[in-house]
């Protein structure tokens, strides 16, 4: 290059053998000519020089193929960690928020159903007290003398004993032939209340083994008939 006048030139610093540390010597680009990299500048590569280039290369392909495969698995395995640890965050607060409700519905279920298993037999005492003071009265036992207080006091055992009924029947529907939810409780069938196709059926039921048992016979009696 000129150089102005008045100014030294400036010299062309050439590259020493230092110069080529900054560069990666394994995936640095591979030279023209293998002449080069013997140090043998403008000869052309022989081919044990290309076929020892190719192998290299080869191998260093194979390396990557390799340590691809295992950043893959790696990748891979982080991604199914992460997966069931989301798997397990979800699940653990999608449980837990099911049982504390379950728990919750539960527990009043069981406070309620035993205030009602507690009333219930308070009931069931009552009526039982009653029913044993209603059939301790005799009035044959009465005599001209005492019938008159023995009628009173069966009188008051008789009001309380309806007090009772009266009472259980309010707070237990199930006296009065009805559910908690105030449907009625329908009554098992009788005869009397069946229809005609309910009584063929008990009919039915009832004769069928007499009607299997009369078949045989008469199937018995034709096979006697015809070994004669």
């Amino acid at each position: 290059m000129p150089h102005r006048a008045g100014y030294p030139p400036v010299p062309r610093r050439t590259m020493g053998p230092d110069d080529t540390d900054f560069l990666d010597q394994e995936f640095s680009p591979a030279p023209a000519a293998a002449g080069a990299v013997r140090g043998v500048p403008g000869r052309a590569p022989s081919r044990e020089e290309l076929d020892a280039q190719f192998s290299s290369t080869q191998e260093k392909l194979s390396r990557l193929k390799a340590a691809q495969e295992q950043l893959e698995r790696a990748r891979q395995e982080l991604e199914e960690m992460r997966r069931r640890r989301q798997e397990f965050q979800v699940g653990r607060t999608e449980m837990r928020d099911q049982l504390h409700r379950g728990v919750g519905i539960l527990e009043k279920a069981e406070h309620d159903a035993r205030r009602e298993a507690e009333q219930l037999a308070r009931s069931l005492e009552g009526l039982r007290e009653a029913l044993v003071q209603v059939e301790a009265l005799h009035e044959e036992t009465w005599t001209e003398s005492n019938w008159n207080i023995e009628l009173s006091r069966a009188l008051t055992t008789i009001e309380n004993a309806r007090m009772e009924w009266s009472a259980a029947r309010l707070k237990w529907p199930l006296l009065e032939g009805r559910r908690p939810d105030g449907t009625p409780v329908e009554p098992p069938p009788t005869l009397t209340t069946m229809g005609f196709r309910q009584l063929c059926r008990v009919g039915l039921g009832l004769t069928w083994p007499l009607l299997v048992l009369g078949l045989l016979a008469v199937v018995l009696f034709a096979l006697a008939l015809w070994k004669r």
